[in-house]
């Protein structure tokens, strides 16, 4: 039998009612980060196969159980490859249900992590995370460890860094490379970068993609949001445990969190799995201002607003004069074009 490989545009209803069929047959929702979907259809326009893409990563992988065996899943992670090199997205990442790991190291790639009878998280460089560790540099010891997002960099994140910084020869400093929210990963690089430039003792990593995001992680594998989250968080660790075991990681710091279910339920997972890994969590508790919490949730708020103002007390000189620039007025628009901006 012979099969056309289309792509499959968010506005075709009938591909789409396809492709959810066919993911949810396997075991598998839709992801909500998608942005470019393909499938095999067959003489009679049924969908047999698909897979899509999301930056640098393959996702929402699937074949019909009717049709495994003829290859179907070569020609489908061929074609996104290949369309992920023509964009410029030489590195790529997948993850895949642990059942179905052999198609995939077959296909040319490598295990990273996996959490036992769930997923597997792989990548198409065999031994990239190996190198990746050797850029982190030399290792320091009685170091700690941040990883942030910055989103934008506020007096909160400076009060984390400087109190870790007093409490440890070093702090490995992880800055969430992917760009993923309103602000580039360049204004929040240079935020930061300016925001701890008197404290000798951080040492500044971008976090590359090995640390996993909201993004990236594949939700879609799993039964709802919590059991998600709690993965997400699982992978990540053991992907971070590898990394504190390279450059001697003893403690990860992190802001309590009260009001994010989403970052309450990972610094739970955190609490409860690094000291698995030798690795003591620092739960502390976050700076406030005139009563209120200081977050980055709530500047975005702000200036979403019009309302920049009313949180200045919340930012570092360096934010807040890059945020009454005409440099930072692309990044406002981002901002107030949001439809949730505490949220993304």
């Amino acid at each position: 039998m012979s099969y056309s490989l289309e792509t499959i545009s968010p506005l075709d209803r009938r591909s789409n009612a396809q492709m959810d069929e066919l993911l949810k047959a396997e075991g598998i929702r839709r992801d909500g980060h998608l942005d470019y979907s393909c499938g095999l259809f067959d003489d009679d326009g049924k969908l047999v196969a698909t897979g899509s893409s999301y930056g640098n990563t393959l996702r929402c992988l699937a074949v019909s159980s009717s049709h495994r065996g003829e290859g179907l899943m070569n020609q489908v992670v061929s074609h996104l490859s290949e369309r992920l090199l023509n964009n410029g997205y030489f590195h790529q990442f997948l993850y895949t249900k642990e059942k179905n790991y052999r198609i995939f190291a077959d296909l040319g790639f490598y295990e990273i992590a996996r959490i036992e009878g769930q997923l597997v998280f792989m990548e198409n460089r065999k031994g990239g995370f190996e190198r990746f560790l050797s850029s982190l540099g030399d290792v320091k010891k009685d170091s700690a460890c941040i990883v942030m997002n910055a989103n934008p960099f506020t007096l909160g994140h400076r009060y984390l860094i400087k109190k870790a910084a007093s409490e440890n020869s070093f702090v490995h400093l992880f800055l969430l490379s992917e760009e993923a929210g309103p602000i580039p990963f360049a204004v929040r690089k240079k935020l930061v970068l300016e925001g701890i430039k008197d404290l000798e003792n951080v040492i500044f990593h971008e976090s590359g993609p090995y640390m996993i995001s909201s993004a990236t992680f594949p939700s879609y594998f799993l039964a709802d949001e919590d059991t998600a989250i709690n993965a997400h968080a699982i992978l990540d660790l053991k992907i971070f445990s590898k990394i504190a075991s390279h450059l001697d990681i003893h403690s990860r710091y992190a802001g309590s969190e009260k009001t994010s279910h989403v970052t309450g339920l990972y610094n739970s997972v955190m609490a409860s799995e690094l000291p698995k890994y030798g690795i003591r969590f620092v739960e502390v508790e976050r700076l406030s201002k005139e009563g209120e919490t200081v977050s980055a949730s709530t500047v975005r708020q702000a200036i979403h607003d019009d309302k920049l103002p009313e949180v200045i007390n919340m930012l570092p000189e360096s934010t807040a004069r890059f945020f009454q620039s005409s440099e930072a007025e692309s990044v406002i628009r981002a901002i107030k074009a949001m439809k949730d901006p505490r949220h993304y």
